[in-house]
């Protein structure tokens, strides 16, 4: 990877420097908030949060648009979503730390908006899953779009481990909030389209043949400004020309013999 600058680095060291800083960087943010989620679980038996959950079709639900993704019904389902954002949002926050900053904003109210629109009038939605879903999405599609190497191992690397999001974005389990894990995933692919190209990509290795190769057509073209290889035959000028005749491609009559 580049560093965050758009400038190639003169030193290798420091760009094994940035890169570590850069993967350290994301792995901290995630576990911040995986930590935020588990301040805001342990609030939960203290004080009455259901204000702060999206309730579908209903005026007070939209601030769950805010609160929802930091609030879990259960320990297991805290645990499942801070393994899966400790995980995802570090390999997008590592691969396309700019990327990625845009896109938790879209895939958070998107799940947000995806619950209150979708989901069951009287209901209550509620988790980072769709968060989640969304940074998922983003790293896949950021893979299919920019197609360098780097990016394909990192969408190899979320559809392993997480490629049943895929599936999740439609009604499978009951009591499964689809409906935030589809508004999620469109924010994560919408991002994904729109800031493709703002993290720069990884310069490309080249091959020794292709270093030959290269090497080879630039000695041919010294030579050929040198004059020491025969120009090619288009470039030849034509000094003489056939003078137009107009019997030419005609039949000659011929006297038969007596």
């Amino acid at each position: 990877m580049h560093l965050p600058d758009d400038d190639l680095p003169a030193d290798p060291k420091a760009q094994r420097s940035a890169d570590r800083k850069r993967w350290l960087r994301a792995f901290n943010l995630s576990l911040a908030f995986v930590l935020a989620m588990l301040v805001m679980f342990s609030l939960q038996g203290s004080a009455d949060l259901r204000g702060w959950m999206v309730q579908p079709w209903s005026m007070e639900g939209l601030k769950g648009l805010v609160g929802a993704p930091l609030l879990h019904g259960s320990i297991d389902h805290l645990a499942a979503n801070a393994i899966s954002m400790l995980m995802l949002g570090t390999l997008a926050g590592g691969m396309y730390p700019r990327a990625t900053a845009r896109a938790i904003p879209l895939a958070w109210i998107g799940s947000g908006l995806g619950a209150w629109l979708l989901g069951t009038a009287g209901s209550h939605h509620l988790g980072a899953s769709g968060l989640t879903h969304g940074l998922m999405f983003l790293v896949f599609v950021l893979g299919l779009l920019r197609r360098d190497r780097p990016a394909i191992a990192a969408a190899m690397i979320a559809f392993f481990l997480y490629g049943g999001m895929l599936l999740t974005v439609l009604p499978r389990e009951a009591g499964v909030s689809w409906q935030a894990h589809l508004g999620g995933a469109i924010g994560g692919v919408v991002a994904a389209f729109l800031w493709r190209r703002t993290d720069p990509q990884a310069a490309r290795k080249r091959y020794s043949w292709e270093i030959e190769e290269e090497l080879e057509a630039r000695l041919a073209e010294r030579e050929t400004a040198d004059g020491l290889e025969p120009p090619s035959p288009d470039s030849v000028p034509v000094i003489w020309t056939r003078p137009e005749d107009p019997d030419r491609g005609t039949v000659l009559p011929f006297r038969r013999r007596e």
